[in-house]
């Protein structure tokens, strides 16, 4: 551990004032949760809290100038061994371990009159006083790829966090691409004993071979028959559930939508349920044989259109 004062940034002759000033910048400069891309933050972070640790108590302080307690805050014996072989301790040692260990007012590491959430309640927002809780603890972010029929139906997955660690998560029925779940107490434990932060994972949804996602809806390009076209009738529709039958109007044109209600994701919560959006798609037979070539010279000739006479 370096000089509390170096690590500060400040002269020995400060006062309380600037001590606390120098930590509040250092504070915030390195807090983990405004450096989540920095690994070094952390320790700065760290080093910046124990440095105040020291300097902010006054009793500490003076210890530390007085060469009592090393920067870490624990007590240095100035005993020697002689006049019989003894060790002599310095009379204030019992009190230093009493309160390091955890005994005593000031608590694990704190001296009396000292309360680093006091500063950290006020660093961030959320006010000054004893009783306050310290800062949360930094999130973690990670995220899955599920199949659509998994985040229709729901199911769990494994996920990695961006610390390594892999969690399993539950998969809620309905979920949309995107979205994310958040593990509550799953992230990085806080400074000075505060909250755990959460996992936050974000869930993507894999292609599918037919479906596309489309909000809550799905979208689904459906080929059809030229006859079909023409004549109508009932045609079977691939759904998530299984197939489902739909009637088509005769006469309906490649690229005319229908919608199937209720067969895209599934209501959650307060979200409405979504539907399919089926698009027809016209396809004529891979083999043209010569019968039906025949047939459409002719009616060519007889019932000729352009379609594209709006276009140019």
């Amino acid at each position: 551990m370096r000089d509390p004062y170096i690590v500060l940034g400040v002269p020995k002759s400060a006062d309380a004032d600037e001590i606390k000033k120098a930590y509040r910048r250092l504070a915030k400069k390195f807090h983990p949760d405004q450096n989540k891309t920095d690994p070094k933050a952390k320790e700065k972070f760290s080093e910046a809290n124990s440095a105040y640790e020291i300097l902010g108590d006054e009793k500490k302080r003076g210890q530390f100038d007085r060469g009592e307690i090393d920067a870490e805050g624990k007590p240095r014996f100035q005993g020697f061994d002689g006049f019989g072989g003894g060790r002599r301790r310095h009379p204030g040692a019992q009190e230093y371990e009493h309160n390091f260990s955890g005994g005593g007012a000031g608590g694990p590491r704190g001296g009396p009159g000292f309360d680093p959430s006091d500063l950290f309640a006020d660093l961030f927002g959320g006010g000054r006083g004893r009783g306050r809780a310290s800062p949360k603890g930094e999130d973690l972010q990670g995220s899955v790829t599920v199949s659509l029929v998994e985040a229709v139906r729901g199911g769990s997955a494994r996920v990695a966090l961006s610390n390594g660690r892999t969690l399993e998560v539950t998969i809620p029925p309905g979920i949309e691409e995107g979205k994310q779940i958040r593990l509550k107490g799953q992230g990085n434990p806080a400074a000075l004993g505060g909250q755990r932060g959460d996992a936050l994972v974000t869930v993507r949804i894999a292609k599918h071979p037919y479906f596309r996602v489309d909000g809550r809806d799905l979208r689904l390009d459906l080929p059809i028959t030229a006859y079909e076209a023409v004549l109508g009738g009932k045609v079977q529709v691939p759904t998530i559930g299984g197939a489902v039958e739909m009637s088509l109007p005769p006469g309906v044109n490649s690229g005319r939508t229908l919608r199937l209600r209720g067969k895209g994701l599934p209501a959650t919560g307060t979200a409405l349920g979504g539907d399919l959006l089926v698009t027809l798609r016209v396809t004529l037979p891979e083999k043209i044989d010569a019968e039906f070539e025949g047939l459409m010279r002719k009616w060519a000739s007889l019932n000729p259109y352009d379609p594209r006479k709006d276009m140019v």
